[in-house]
């Protein structure tokens, strides 16, 4: 089974940055294509960022175009978010997943239990 830990989440100020971990047990990502997505109380969960098994390929919503850059390191078996110019609503939780690399959450096998960001205005 693959097992998917996210950190780095935490407090910051709009304008601000994050970037979130997350490191991988059990088997290799370099088997699947891994993304992040992200749900705020009372909301659906939805698609953030996704990488191909490669990292040759992105995606993103169209929330996060040009403030959001996700990276892997198959080696490391770490996947990551970088996240700038962070609004008061990119606040909820964070989730590192790995599956198929699409925007559907339905195509994601493993999904992590979740880092928080907060951003104050």
């Amino acid at each position: 089974q693959l097992q998917l830990v996210e950190s780095g989440g935490g407090l910051v100020q709009a304008g601000g940055s994050l970037r979130l971990s997350c490191a991988a047990s059990g088997r290799r990502i370099s088997n699947y294509a891994m993304g992040w997505f992200r749900q705020a109380p009372g909301k659906e969960r939805e698609f953030v960022a996704g990488i191909s098994w490669s990292g040759g390929t992105t995606r993103y919503a169209e929330s996060a175009k040009g403030r959001f850059t996700i990276s892997r390191d198959n080696i490391k078996n770490t996947v990551h978010l970088q996240m700038n110019s962070l609004k008061p609503e990119d606040t909820p939780v964070y989730y590192c997943v790995a599956g198929s690399g699409t925007r559907l959450k339905s195509d994601y096998d493993y999904w992590g239990q979740g880092t928080q960001v907060t951003v104050s205005s």
